[in-house]
């Protein structure tokens, strides 16, 4: 038997947790997965690596790919296509619907395609690759001193990284700058990174776990993490990269929000409405890491 998991028509952060209750629910009795995505309108970053993650996390004990059904709107399979999406989910999935042939993925100035990392080496690469281009973007289109951009290479490297120390699998990075039109009504750039590894509580327990007592959860490893700077390395100076993160993002306002297991937890700028921390989310494997940078200034 399959079970139907649905890809909400606007695919982002917001509607993620309607994706993982329903990916909750479907795997519950180990049969094979058929995602739907036939009547998707739009997907953010997030959404095309969360997708991505789901799929990578749902092979059966037989061995079996899970389904996809492709979107159905030709410009949305354009842009599935161009983001790099398909090329990374004909290894995960067995796709049906027409899908657009695979090409060498382009520059552009507002598009890092759908990337995998899987090791260090993955991480260098993707930012070497968007350094000249995330310069170009931050300076011209946000207003940003051209002197923090290395920031923003630092918040790259450092949230790629969290895949290769804490996951114990690969996973997925997409970068792209568009216009926010919730609430921000500003040109942003958003970094999406996500996996469907062991999580935070899972990779943070052996060295937290008896600090925290019976607190220890989603939560309590999220903001350990993200808030306190603890690692599962017992290394002085580890654990200090979503601390640097957090730095970087909240002095240009703008927004990380990291998910793990069954819980989020957010640094939220004031343009923003999410909550900092919610526990007791439908359970997803692996994180997933939302960083947001607006455009400086005052609102268009």
């Amino acid at each position: 038997m399959t079970r139907l998991v649905g890809v909400p028509g606007n695919f982002d952060d917001r509607s993620f947790d309607q994706f993982a209750g329903a990916y909750a629910q479907a795997t519950a009795d180990g049969e094979r997965l058929l995602f739907d995505a036939h009547a998707a309108e739009w997907a953010s970053p997030y959404g095309l690596v969360g997708l991505l993650a789901a799929g990578q996390a749902s092979r059966t004990a037989a061995g079996e790919r899970p389904l996809l059904t492709a979107p159905t709107s030709p410009e949305v399979l354009s842009y599935w296509g161009r983001a790099g999406f398909f090329r990374e989910a004909g290894e995960l999935f067995e796709i049906h619907g027409r899908v657009p042939k695979p090409k060498t993925p382009t520059d552009s100035d507002v598009l890092l395609p759908v990337t995998p990392v899987r090791a260090a080496e993955d991480v260098h690469q993707v930012v070497s690759h968007i350094q000249q281009r995330a310069t170009a973007i931050l300076t011209s289109e946000l207003g940003i001193d051209p002197k923090a951009t290395m920031g923003f290479a630092m918040a790259l490297s450092e949230a790629c990284q969290n895949i290769v120390e804490h996951a114990g699998t690969g996973g997925w990075v997409a970068v792209q700058s568009y216009h926010w039109r919730r609430r921000l009504a500003r040109r942003v750039v958003v970094i999406a990174v996500a996996d469907a590894g062991v999580g935070f509580r899972r990779s943070l327990e052996p060295a937290q776990a008896k600090r925290f007592g019976e607190r220890w959860g989603d939560a309590a490893a999220l903001e350990a993490a993200l808030i306190q700077g603890v690692s599962r390395f017992r290394d002085p100076g580890r654990g200090q990269g979503l601390k640097g993160i957090r730095n970087y993002i909240s002095r240009w306002d703008g927004k990380i929000s990291i998910r793990s297991g069954t819980a989020r937890i957010s640094i939220v700028p004031s343009w923003d409405d999410d909550v900092p921390l919610k526990d007791g989310l439908p359970a997803f494997p692996g994180s997933q890491v939302l960083l947001i940078i607006p455009e400086q200034g005052s609102r268009k």
